[in-house]
């Protein structure tokens, strides 16, 4: 994602949000993509945000490099002292070449230069380098009438107002080009626990309900949110929310 990408100005002022309410990834998938790798030295987490993912690489990897073109999110990053956080795109990563052993995009590779960034990653990979676009997709909430009703909002009222690369997350990224061999991984799914208070607050750092705002339809929100209350069950009552894990997954 280069600077200029429309994308960045989003990212650039909801670091703290994303820090605070979106949800982080089961720490079987790190394990999973550290068991692909034949060595274990360096792993780049491009697009990393506020470093969720980088946090549960470097359990696995004596090195992390986590780069995000967010200088917010990169400032809403936990400090772990094998992890060195860098401002930069993903279509120019600070790595050496022939360094790397893992390069993960997880949830960003939408945004990207693809060309370029595959650029990038054959330049950095070392031999037998795994690359995972990392998406997940929909959620859906254990509850059958919220669940309606979050599904009419997300396809039908606020759907309009996601950019267009949202349509790669919706198809779990295959529309994505994918030049390098690929590999199979097991289903794997986000899963929360969450208030409503915690929901609403990850819709809130959504670019959708971001852009419907600055376009005067800050009621879609709002009425969304309002009837989404009375079905919810008390503002103490736990939803389980649920994403599905989405990868293109190959050797370099």
């Amino acid at each position: 994602m280069t600077q200029n990408n429309p994308a960045a100005s989003h990212f650039q002022s909801v670091g703290e949000g994303y820090a605070k309410y979106r949800p982080t990834y089961p720490i079987q998938l790190a394990q999973f993509l550290a068991s692909q790798c034949t060595r274990h030295n360096l792993a780049v987490d491009v697009g990393c945000g506020n470093g969720q993912f980088s946090v549960l690489l470097s359990n696995h990897f004596k090195q992390v490099l986590a780069t995000d073109v967010s200088a917010s999110q990169i400032e809403n990053a936990a400090a772990v002292p094998n992890i060195h956080f860098a401002v930069e795109p993903a279509e120019h990563c600070s790595a050496k070449d022939n360094s790397v052993d893992l390069i993960v995009a997880a949830q960003a590779a939408h945004w990207f230069d693809l060309p370029r960034f595959y650029e990038e990653v054959r330049r950095i990979a070392a031999p037998d380098c795994v690359l995972a676009l990392v998406s997940y997709g929909v959620l859906s909430i254990n509850d059958r009438d919220c669940n309606a009703r979050f599904r009419q909002f997300y396809y039908d009222e606020i759907g309009p107002y996601w950019p267009p690369e949202r349509q790669h997350v919706d198809n779990s990224y295959t529309s994505i080009g994918f030049p390098f061999e690929e590999l199979d991984y097991p289903q794997m799914t986000i899963d929360r626990e969450w208030t409503l208070e915690q929901f609403l607050g990850y819709l809130c750092t959504w670019s959708s309900v971001i852009a419907a705002a600055k376009a005067g339809k800050r009621n879609l929100m709002e009425s969304f949110a309002e009837q989404l209350t009375s079905l919810w069950g008390g503002p103490q009552q736990h939803r389980r929310i649920s994403w599905p894990i989405a990868m293109r997954l190959g050797r370099v």
